[in-house]
């Protein structure tokens, strides 16, 4: 019997990185998984990359009334599940002094506010002994320049999982919290174009982390699921795989 085999999950964010690779890691342990994302080409990349064994999900983080359609696809795919993987967001780089309404706006709703009501939305669905993780950042705890609305929205997520934590455990359902420092990730040339530009800030980053180097998005998918499956006895914890970077 492969590990993960009867196991049913929903990846919020997981047509891509961290997401998509721990959705090739479920299903190469025999569980069924249904991930969501925006893009088409996203989309369209990750089902030829998982293949049919996944569900692949057109749906919008930031939209209640897609998350509300989702709910309504988990449940016909699925009927109860056992994990959900709240992973989507994304980092709009602003300093304090050209901060706009529509950027603040954008870091709490993909941020803090979708995935609130996601779980909302979902943990109906969710089995008794089943999980939740978010995906939160080391920037909800270091003070890091031009990340003022994301760091906050993130920090935000953080304090959700704790309330989110006691709320659920007369469900037996247990929520944590994943926290990635610098993680190889195409995220990365989206947000800065110039590739000149990206090996810059790689080799930057690199050198404030105390291990010298940038995470795989395998190593953030081993920790979401040894907090969804094998700490059984954590909840309301934030499992920081970051180098070392938030704690040396």
């Amino acid at each position: 019997m492969k590990r993960y085999e009867g196991k049913k999950v929903v990846i919020i964010g997981g047509t891509s990185g961290m997401g998509l690779a721990t959705a090739k890691m479920l299903l190469n342990g025999g569980s069924r998984v249904l991930v969501t994302g925006r893009s088409k080409e996203g989309l369209e990349s990750a089902q030829i990359e998982i293949g049919n064994d996944a569900v692949v999900v057109s749906s919008d983080a930031r939209s209640l009334t897609d998350i509300d359609a989702l709910a309504s696809k988990v449940k016909a795919e699925f009927e109860t599940f056992d994990l959900l993987f709240v992973n989507a967001g994304f980092s709009i780089r602003a300093p304090f002094e050209s901060m706009t309404e529509a950027v603040y706006d954008e870091m709490f709703n993909l941020n803090a506010k979708g995935p609130l009501f996601a779980v909302q939305k979902l943990t109906p669905l969710i089995n008794r002994g089943g999980s939740v993780i978010f995906t939160t950042s080391i920037a909800n705890v270091k003070g890091m320049a031009g990340q003022v609305a994301y760091g906050a929205a993130k920090a935000a997520l953080r304090s959700f999982a704790r309330t989110l934590a006691a709320e659920l455990i007369p469900r037996e359902i247990r929520v944590n919290a994943v926290t990635p420092g610098p993680i190889d990730t195409p995220i990365l040339g989206k947000v800065f174009p110039d590739k000149d530009a990206v090996a810059q800030i790689r080799q930057q980053m690199a050198g404030m982390v105390p291990m010298k180097r940038w995470g795989k998005s395998e190593e953030i998918a081993k920790a979401v699921l040894f907090l969804a499956f094998d700490a059984t006895f954590t909840t309301g914890a934030e499992l920081p795989v970051d180098g070392g970077w938030s704690q040396l």
